[in-house]
């Protein structure tokens, strides 16, 4: 047995031998201790820079390229050399800022514009509507107008209708006309004003009926009155509802036509909650219409729903517009667009009403200084009192605003980087703000930020995603918490 076992001795020491020399060490090597301590090759491996991905930061590679999972650009993880006494700063190397494609702009106070886009259908103007109805009992003879949507002029006969009343009023006119003509100069007073005062109140009776001051002439001076009456088209239009029957017989108050004045017309539009403020009274809307599609047609906004529709979440905003030639058709879609210049306090700037007074009631009437109406005899009221800026526009009217790709936005809470000014070296820090409404490609700034700082508007997610990476606060990690590797820890190993 000793000498197996003094045999496998050797037999393994042979082995060994062999196999240091194929891996081209020399036996002094191991026999020998060495004079200096061994160098550690894992430790020179280390690269002076390290390359990560900001959407995995679990890659690190020794130089620049791209990430073998997303395909984006490796960027350079911060150095001791870029490093802060102030762990939420970031001071990227000039080659880095460079990769990274860093760009700043100023926080500014100016109006910015947005645009509101609305959709809606065309309808009546409910102020230009007119009902033809009976204004004393009798039988419909006849109907001059046989179907609606036929177009009549003020003054055109509408209606034949059979009513005794109006034979024994005219009889009654005659009369107390005879009465007073038989009058001589010589009778009391007060019989001349009796006999003029009954006249004058059938005069009137069958002005109220329909009669034309011309019907009852004619009827005063003839020896034989009608029992019927015509009744003509108070304004012109389009007849939109015919409601009688030739033969019917009617009450007073009856409607038998509806009249639509089409020459201005509505057009209802619906505005969600979240572009009410940037719509105000008066403003001008552009749209287009199907049957239109290359004209553009301007309107006034005459009147803004207090309610909202909880089914659509949406208000309705009401637009006047003239229609001289006809063109716009109740019922037809629309397309609309208000172009506003964002002030504060939910303000809107309008060069055109600047400083001007405006109807309450007719948006379309407009002066340089107070009055009344011209249609409906109201005061007019300052423009500033609808929302509008005053034609100075004041510094405190422009907005803080900063552009829409600057902030970080995670809920409720908002975040841009800032550049720190007089810095040795670019340096940018985050910090919390509070953003207001959105108003095209800029955000209003409620709190945070003062006019004239320079926050990144290109490459904040690359510097958020560094400081994720260095477990320092960020937009994601508030608390600074580290943010995971995904790499293996082998320190704990046994033979380590």
């Amino acid at each position: 047995m000793k000498i197996i076992k003094r045999l496998l001795g050797k037999a393994t020491t042979i082995l060994f031998v062999v196999v240091a020399a194929a891996l081209g060490y020399s036996g002094h090597a191991f026999l020998t201790p060495p004079s200096e301590p061994i160098h550690n090759h894992a430790e020179s491996a280390e690269p002076d820079e390290i390359w990560t991905c900001a959407m995995h930061p679990q890659i690190r590679q020794p130089k620049p390229g791209l990430c073998p999972l997303c395909n984006m650009e490796l960027v350079p993880v911060a150095t001791d050399d870029g490093g802060s006494s102030d762990s939420t700063q970031f001071k990227p190397s000039p080659a880095a800022a460079a990769l990274m494609q860093i760009e700043t702009a100023p926080v500014e106070r100016r109006f910015v514009a947005t645009e509101v886009r609305m959709v809606g259908t065309v309808d009546y103007d409910e102020t230009r509507l007119a009902s033809i109805t009976a204004w004393i009992p009798g039988r419909l003879d006849e109907l001059y107008v046989d179907y609606t949507g036929v177009t009549v002029k003020e003054g055109d006969h509408m209606v034949y209708l059979y009513s005794p009343d109006v034979l024994n009023a005219q009889e009654e006119l005659r009369r107390a006309s005879r009465t007073v003509a038989g009058l001589n100069p010589s009778s009391p007073d007060v019989l001349k004003k009796t006999a003029q005062t009954t006249l004058d109140a059938v005069r009137s009776k069958l002005k109220r009926w329909g009669l034309t001051d011309q019907q009852i002439a004619d009827a005063e001076k003839g020896d034989a009155g009608s029992d019927h009456v015509t009744i003509f088209a108070p304004i012109g239009g389009t007849v939109i509802e015919r409601n009688g029957q030739e033969g019917m017989y009617v009450e007073t108050g009856t409607r038998i036509y509806t009249i639509a004045d089409l020459t201005h017309v509505w057009v209802t539009l619906h505005a969600y909650e979240s572009d009410l403020p940037w719509l105000h009274y008066g403003q001008t809307v552009t749209f287009t219409t199907e049957a239109n599609p290359g004209d553009t047609i301007e309107g006034k906004i005459a009147f803004i729903d207090p309610m909202l529709d909880v089914n659509t979440r949406t208000v309705n905003v009401r637009v006047n517009v003239p229609n001289p030639e006809g063109k716009l058709k109740p019922g037809m879609f629309a397309r609309a667009v208000v172009t506003a210049q964002v002030a504060t306090n939910d303000r809107v700037m309008d060069a055109a009403l600047a400083g001007k007074w405006i109807s309450p009631m007719h948006p379309e009437i407009v002066r340089d200084g107070p009055g009344e109406c011209d249609i409906c005899g109201m005061k007019l009221v300052p423009a500033e009192s609808l929302g509008y800026v005053s034609a100075e526009g004041s510094a405190a009217d422009r907005p803080l605003v900063i552009p829409a790709s600057a902030p970080l936005i995670t809920g409720k809470r908002a975040l841009v980087y800032v550049e720190v000014p007089n810095a040795e070296r670019t340096t940018y820090e985050p910090r919390t703000i509070e953003l207001g409404p959105r108003a095209g490609d800029h955000y209003i700034v409620r709190g945070g930020l003062a006019e004239g700082e320079r926050v990144v508007t290109r490459g904040s997610f690359k510097i958020d995603s560094d400081l994720q990476i260095r477990g320092e606060p960020s937009m994601m990690n508030p608390s600074g918490a580290p943010a995971g590797t995904g790499m293996h820890d082998h320190s704990n190993m046994e033979g380590s």
